[in-house]
């Protein structure tokens, strides 16, 4: 049985979901309205799939921890993963690239990748299993395949595909040209003409094609590629990508290196409901809307408020004479938008990153290998945290050198190091960190460890840390 292989891209920033999708946190971690993360989805549907036994993820060495945790939830008890970490996020050209080198020499040249980005949406499985068998029989036959939804209205956010001819004894058109997101009025012309399909970024190929392609087209990208995974260690998972040898990837998209400049690419025509969740309207677009046209998540009162998109799932949000906006709260920063110039939300992550304001980077909840920690108050000298860890996680042994930290445990059992002293705690007991000393907390116990921490000094940075060992490999 030749090897089907499924790749999922799962990096990006999505600074259009601000603030809810955060560089530390992106899009793919977003909870949709049934419980599930974009991710989650992504996993499931690339595992549903026939003949499938493995999955490969491509994602920012700073997200596999969570990213793991997302697939352990799903219980795919028959699946295994595997995880190319990228030092920092780049381009799907590269990632691509690396990703189909690491599978021909892992599995073969006949090898057949489907690469998926993990923040799209499609809710017609069975018809997506169609389309994906179409394209495997293509990328069979040389060709690099990619998917074209059939528009069902006129979309400025999305690219296009101008189809071709039928190739014959299949589904598949050739790709007359590419088309960057079109103004509202081709938007409208393209979906009066068949041949116009959105480009949906979703790819099947045969790894010996693409890599010849790539060889031919842009043979940098390919050499890179190679060199990074031989200076990188594959020997003990997750495999980490070499960081110097990574910096020299062009950044650029996989459409744009390759697909864009191949004369062996076929569209597949997809009639499947497909979503790239780009934006706020689009997110709101998932939940049914009321008489006057409002969506809303969380406690909302509204008063005189039409057509708009509340999300406020941490507190009571109240509206009265509201039209035609888009309202996210989280607990630490608020966005109000028309609805016309979602597309700008990332205008304010530029904004942030450039004044080095946390707000574009960071929840108030951070999370990490161990579990998370929330700050629930901060002020001159003083900065309080919840801190949740996993059963049987442990945080770094690390010290300090600005502030003293207090711990209270309010549920579950902790192991403390703490200097000389290790200790036991339990509900209700607490222990003192002096400035300087080394510590470790664990979870020794098979439910959450919760404690309430407070720091007290003249800094009170995460950067003030020194880790002796962590076995996360973090410095």
């Amino acid at each position: 049985m030749q090897k089907i292989l499924p790749v999922i891209l799962s990096g990006g920033s999505g600074t259009r979901l601000w603030p809810v999708s955060r560089e530390a946190s992106p899009k793919p971690f977003i909870t949709l309205p049934d419980g599930e993360s974009f991710l989650q989805k992504t996993f499931l549907r690339a595992a549903a799939l026939p003949h499938v036994t493995d999955i490969l993820v491509v994602t920012r060495a700073d997200l596999f921890w969570r990213t793991q945790d997302h697939f352990k939830a799903l219980e795919l008890s028959n699946i295994e993963t595997e995880y190319l970490l990228e030092p920092f996020g780049r381009n799907t050209a590269g990632a691509v690239a690396i990703a189909t080198e690491y599978a021909k020499e892992k599995y073969g040249d006949d090898t057949i990748l489907l690469i998926f980005s993990a923040d799209h949406l499609i809710e017609d499985e069975a018809e997506f299993q169609t389309t994906i068998a179409s394209a495997i029989e293509l990328a069979d036959r040389g060709m690099l395949v990619t998917f074209g939804i059939v528009p069902t209205h006129p979309e400025t956010a999305y690219g296009y595909i101008e189809k071709g001819a039928l190739i014959p004894q299949t589904l598949g058109h050739a790709v007359t040209r590419y088309i960057e997101k079109p103004d509202l009025a081709n938007a409208t012309r393209f979906i009066a003409d068949e041949k116009f399909l959105w480009n949906a970024g979703i790819f099947a190929f045969k790894a010996s094609t693409f890599l010849a392609e790539s060889e031919r087209i842009s043979p940098e990208i390919v050499r890179i590629a190679r060199e990074i995974l031989r200076e990188s260690d594959l020997t003990t998972a997750p495999f980490v990508l070499h960081e110097e040898t990574f910096a020299q990837l062009p950044n650029i998209s996989i459409d744009n290196a390759i697909m864009e400049l191949s004369d062996k690419v076929a569209v597949v025509p997809s009639s499947f409901d497909w979503k790239d969740i780009g934006s706020w309207n689009a997110m709101a677009d998932l939940i049914e809307s009321d008489e006057a046209g409002n969506r809303t998540k969380g406690e909302v009162f509204m008063m005189g408020t039409k057509n708009s998109y509340i999300h406020s799932p941490h507190r009571l949000t109240a509206t009265i004479g509201l039209e035609d906006l888009i309202i996210i709260d989280t607990p630490d920063a608020l966005l109000v938008a028309n609805k016309n110039n979602t597309q700008e939300v990332k205008k304010v992550t530029e904004h942030l990153k450039s004044m080095g304001h946390q707000g574009y980077m960071y929840h108030l909840t951070v999370h990490r290998p161990w579990g998370t920690y929330t700050i629930l108050e901060e002020g001159n000298g003083f900065k309080i945290k919840r801190i949740t860890v996993k059963p049987g996680a442990s945080l770094s042994l690390q010290s300090h050198e600005h502030r003293s930290e207090h711990w209270v445990i309010v549920h579950g059992t902790a192991k403390i190091v703490n200097g000389d002293e290790e200790i036991i705690l339990n509900i209700n007991e607490s222990a003192f960190v002096k400035a300087g000393n080394k510590h470790r907390l664990s979870n020794p116990g098979e439910t959450e460890l919760v404690m309430i921490e407070t720091q007290v000094g003249g800094y009170l940075g995460e950067d003030d840390i020194v880790r002796y060992d962590d076995r996360y490999g973090r410095k």
